[in-house]
């Protein structure tokens, strides 16, 4: 019976299959102001800028925070969706769902119903920014639950910052009902 021990021992390899690490680097956008030699160690660092470890779409940004680094292939529900895209950005759901204005509109009017006003001072980019962050939540996950939140993937969040830009320049990212 030892014997039988002993052979599987040589066939039992643990963590033999490791991922190796990866170094992850920033592109800086305050660097650009600097002079000309920060410039160029900005260029270098953004070359550096790997997102391939945890992309497999080739539409994810870096994201600042490790929880917000997520592919759209790795959410079951938008794989389901995607059908033979290659990224949950390129179906046509998602561009009538979520980066529409006119949908986008009818949507903001049905929030203001439920919520109560908006002030007159938000800016109305950031508002239909967060309505399309509800639309593509309620188009994969449908109904989550109050306090319940998913992470959107990186890919969505990017197109969707692209379209209806902030302002200022800064987003606040993913958020637990609990960081308010």
């Amino acid at each position: 019976m030892t014997t039988d021990i002993e052979e599987l021992e040589f066939f039992v390899q643990p963590y033999q299959f490791e991922p190796s690490a990866r170094r992850v680097h920033f592109n800086n956008d305050s660097s650009e102001n600097d002079s000309s030699s920060s410039s160029d160690a900005s260029e270098s660092e953004g070359q550096l800028h790997d997102v391939t470890y945890w992309c497999t779409c080739g539409n994810c940004q870096q994201m600042q925070v490790p929880r917000d680094r997520k592919c759209c292939n790795d959410c079951l529900q938008c794989v389901e969706k995607m059908g033979q895209h290659s990224c949950i950005c390129q179906h046509d759901g998602f561009v009538a769902n979520c980066l529409n204005p006119h949908v986008l509109e009818v949507s903001f009017y049905e929030y203001i119903e439920q919520q109560g006003p908006v002030g007159d001072d938000e800016p109305i980019h950031e508002i239909y920014r967060y309505i399309a962050y509800r639309r593509f939540t309620r188009w994969i996950w449908h109904v989550l639950g109050k306090k319940k939140r998913k992470v959107i993937p990186s890919c969505v969040v990017n197109k969707i910052r692209e379209t209806f830009p902030s302002s200022s320049g800064t987003y606040t990212g993913f958020k637990y009902p609990d960081d308010y």
